[in-house]
C-alpha cells in the first residue's frame, strides 16, 4: 500500500467510524440515541486506533494535516510530502462522511433538526465566542501533536513493524485522543484535526440531506487553523526541549 492511499483509507475509516458514533447518538430512531458525551469520545478514540492500525505501517497514519504539519516543522517528516499526505487526508474524510450518510440514510430523512445534522459531519461551539473557540482548538491539537512527539517505542511483535505516527502506536494515540474529548472537547468538539472537520462539512453542503440548514461555513476556519496552530507551536517547544 502506497502512503498515499495509506492516508486515504485510514482518515476514511476514522470519519466512517468518529462521524457515524455522532450520528448513531444524535439522529433520531437509531439504537444509540441520546446515548451521550460518553459514548462518543469513547468511539473516537477508538476510531484513531483502527485508522491507526490499517495505515501505520505504510505512510505513519498521521491522519491529520495538523500532524503532519507538525512534523514536518520538528524535522520528523519531509516537507515534500506534506501536500500529498494532506490532500489523501481530506478525500479519505469526504469519502468516511459519504459513508455514514449511506449508512444512516434511513434516520437522516428522519431528523428534522438541523443542527444535529450537521453536527454529524463537523464540528461547532457550544458556546459562539471566536476568541475562546480557537483557543480551545489551539490547546486540543497542541496536547495531541506535543504528547506525540514523547510517546514512542511502538511496534507490532514479533516481526517489529512499526506502526502509528512515526515510532507513536495506535493505543497511546488513541487514549490520548479519548481523553482529549473528555477533558478538552467540550467547547469546540475537539475537531484537533482540519481534515476531520472541513472534509465532512464539504459533504454536508454537497449531499441531499433532508432538513440539513447551513454548512456554518462562518465557523469552519476555526477548525482549520486552530488545529495547525497548535500543531506548530507543539513542534516548536518540542524542538526547543530536544
Amino acid at each position: 500500500m502506497s502512503p498515499f492511499l495509506a492516508e486515504f483509507i485510514g482518515t476514511m475509516l476514522l470519519i466512517l467510524l468518529g462521524d457515524g458514533v455522532v450520528a448513531n447518538v444524535l439522529l433520531k430512531d437509531t439504537k444509540g440515541n441520546n446515548s451521550g458525551w460518553i459514548v462518543i469520545t469513547t468511539a473516537w478514540g477508538l476510531a484513531v486506533f483502527v485508522g491507526i492500525t490499517v495505515a501505520g505501517p505504510y505512510s505513519g497514519a498521521h491522519l491529520n494535516p495538523a500532524v503532519t504539519i507538525g512534523l514536518a516543522i520538528a524535522g520528523k517528516f519531509l516537507w515534500s510530502n506534506v501536500l500529498s499526505y494532506i490532500i489523501a487526508q481530506m478525500l479519505g474524510a469526504m469519502c468516511g462522511a459519504l459513508l455514514v450518510w449511506v449508512m444512516y440514510y434511513d434516520h437522516f430523512k428522519r431528523t428534522n433538526e438541523p443542527g444535529s445534522v450537521l453536527a454529524v459531519f463537523c464540528t461547532g461551539p457550544a458556546v459562539r465566542n471566536y476568541v475562546s473557540n480557537i483557543a480551545s482548538e489551539i490547546i486540543g491539537a497542541f496536547v495531541l501533536v506535543f504528547v506525540v512527539f514523547y510517546v514512542t517505542g511502538a511496534e507490532i511483535k514479533p516481526t517489529k513493524v512499526p506502526i502509528g505516527l512515526g515510532s507513536v502506536g495506535a493505543l497511546p494515540v488513541a487514549l490520548l485522543v479519548w481523553v482529549i474529548g473528555l477533558s478538552l472537547g467540550g467547547t469546540t468538539g475537539y475537531a484537533i484535526n482540519p481534515a476531520r472537520d472541513l472534509g465532512p462539512r464539504i459533504m454536508h453542503a454537497l449531499l441531499p440531506i433532508k432538513s440539513k440548514g447551513t454548512s456554518d461555513w462562518g465557523y469552519a476556519w476555526i477548525p482549520i487553523l486552530g488545529p495547525v496552530i497548535g500543531g506548530a507551536i507543539a513542534a516548536l517547544i518540542y524542538l526547543q526541549l530536544s
